[in-house]
């Protein structure tokens, strides 16, 4: 009979590697997700360019107004009076309370001065006009 030698007991290896290289992987799949989650889902309108714009990231409260002069809060369709109601229930509840209208490029201008100035007459003063960004090249007079 052959007798072999008897192998040194060893502790068995954990390999790293592959376990880096899944967290990487998961640490690429959580940020893709967060930049899907926090992604604004609003109504397709066309809007207006402007060159000159500022982007505002935190707001809560968009109106859109669709070319059929439709108004929009979020996605749902809601009246002028429901929309100014709650617009003035959430100002209640936060002092830094602002609205963004999305106006169809195609709605009239009094359809939009309108709702500002029924903003205005609940009490609500911070309003922005959202606009696609474009190049100073584009807009012409």
């Amino acid at each position: 009979m052959i007798k072999l030698k008897e192998r040194g007991k060893k502790a068995p290896e954990i390999m790293l590697s592959p376990m880096i290289d899944m967290m990487f992987l998961l640490l690429i799949f959580f940020i893709v997700s967060a930049m899907y989650m926090s992604e604004l889902r609003t109504i397709p309108v066309k809007l207006p360019v402007a060159t000159e714009t500022i982007t505002q990231s935190s707001v809560k409260f968009t109106v859109t107004i669709k070319d059929d002069g439709a108004y929009w809060l979020g996605d749902k369709v809601i009246d002028r009076g429901q929309l100014i109601a709650k617009a003035k229930e959430a100002q209640s509840k936060d002092k830094n309370f602002s609205v963004v209208i999305r106006a169809d490029e195609n709605v009239q201008y009094k359809t939009v001065i309108g709702l500002l100035d029924s903003f205005k007459k609940a009490g609500i003063s911070r309003v922005g006009l959202a606009t696609d960004k474009g190049n100073k090249n584009a807009i012409k007079p």
